[in-house]
This record gives C-alpha cells, structure tokens and sequence, in this order.
C-alpha cells in the first residue's frame, strides 16, 4: 500500500501555519522517522495523515485514492494511529482495551474471530498474564504495547505512532522499536515521531528532518550528516560508522 503525500500545507484557526508545503512518499515495509525539535510540526503532521486534522492544500492519497474519499470506519481498518499521550477508560482491562481495536469491524457484538484476534495479539504481545489487570495498574512499557495490540487490532496496513519511546527505559525502548521492524517485515507501514536520532537511524529506513513546519530534508542514510543535524537541533555532531550502523556523537 503506497501513501502519497504531496504539498500539503496545514495552519490553526489563528492562521498561524504549522506545515508548510510537506512532500514525501511510503511504500509497503517502509518505516519512517519523523525527527526535529519540539514545536517542528510532527505531530500535526501525523494528525493531517490520519485526517484527524484537516489539511489545508495539497493532497493525501492512498494507492492513489484521496484519503477524504475514505469512510471513516473504512479508513480505521487501513490506517491506526497512537498518539503520544494516550486516554482510557478508568476500570477497563487490557483485554477490553485491546478488543476496542475491532471497532471498525464489530456491527453489534464482538464475533468469535474478534476475541481470537485479540487473543492472538496478548499472546504476540507478551500480554496474555495481565489481559484481566486494568490498565492504571500497568508499567510505561506495558501500556505502551497496550496500545500498539490495540492499535494492530484494526489489522491497519499503515501504523502512525508519535513518540513511542517518549519515557521508556533503554529495554524497552529496544523491545518496542524491534517489534515495530518485524511489523515491516510483514508488510506494514509504519511512520513514526521520535527523538533519539540514533533509534531512528538503527530502525528507519526513511527519514523526514522537519524545521519550523518546513521539511529540510528527506531520504535514507544519507541525510544523517552533520550539517543536516546541526540545522535541525542547533548542535555540533560527529557521524560515526560501525558494523554497517550510523551513530549520531554531539560534540
């Protein structure tokens, strides 16, 4: 499945532009790191990908379909998205929280089929011991896959997640980022908002350096230079090389 993003251009009610003439392209097994500082328009841009935001020029296709022309619930089963900071339900468990995923396909109940999905998620996950707990009760790490089996749920064929390692620990930022590489080795596409340069560098084939709501730059391996680093975080870095790895040093 293939997302053309062409010239889109994004502003808030006030007029102030968030996005400026964003260009880019995935395509089946692609994961994509969006990377700059705060405030760089990353967020929004997944938001505008999602059509949780609205775009104000350009164009967002799919396989070469707009995505406006999308029912929502249809395009729930093509695109899920995990936003940084996540809100649920006080009281529900994991496993209900996870069965929420199959929203777009559940007419009245949740089928047979519904509950294995779900089943076979908590187990790929490593969650099937804590599916009754509920979720207040859960570590950082253990929410946050939560919400990806949620999220893997709507079975999507693109996966937009913003900062999944915001808060985690070095384990579990490992875990999560591994996790994600196998989904793109089934296929998935997955374009995702982080900080750390180096796990983006180690796990995204792609990347995309946002400033100021302008993309400065866009490719693979290539664009980890330092002069590139240095206009996108204001900071002096060496590039280093090893075992076919990129690893970003400040100076």
């Amino acid at each position: 499945m293939k997302l053309h993003v062409n010239n889109i251009s994004f502003a808030y009610k006030n007029g102030t532009p968030a996005l400026q003439n964003i260009t880019f392209h995935t395509h089946e097994g692609d994961i994509l790191a969006i990377v700059g500082q705060n405030g760089s328009g990353k967020s929004t841009l997944l938001k505008c990908l999602n059509r949780i935001l609205k775009i104000k020029t350009g164009s967002i296709m799919i396989d070469n379909t707009p995505i406006q022309s999308f029912a929502t619930n249809y395009l729930s089963r093509i695109i899920a998205y995990i936003p940084q900071t996540e809100e649920y339900i006080p009281g529900l468990n994991v496993f209900d929280t996870v069965l929420l995923g199959r929203k777009p396909y559940i007419r009245h109940t949740p089928t047979p089929q519904d509950l294995e999905t779900v089943t076979q998620l908590l187990n790929r996950l490593e969650l099937e011991k804590i599916a009754m707990r509920n979720l207040n009760t859960l570590s950082g790490g253990q929410q946050q896959r939560v919400f990806i089996a949620r999220a893997l749920a709507q079975q999507p064929k693109i996966l937009l997640l913003d900062e999944p390692i915001a808060n985690l620990d070095i384990n579990k930022q490992m875990q999560v980022m591994k996790l994600l590489q196998q989904l793109t080795e089934e296929g998935m596409t997955i374009i995702l908002t982080i900080h750390d340069i180096n796990m983006a560098a180690r796990f995204c084939n792609k990347a995309l350096m946002l400033k100021l709501g302008e993309l400065f730059a866009s490719g693979r391996d290539s664009v980890y230079t330092p002069e590139n680093i240095q206009t996108l975080y204001d900071t002096q870095v060496d590039i280093l090389h090893h075992n076919n790895r990129i690893y970003v040093i400040p100076k």
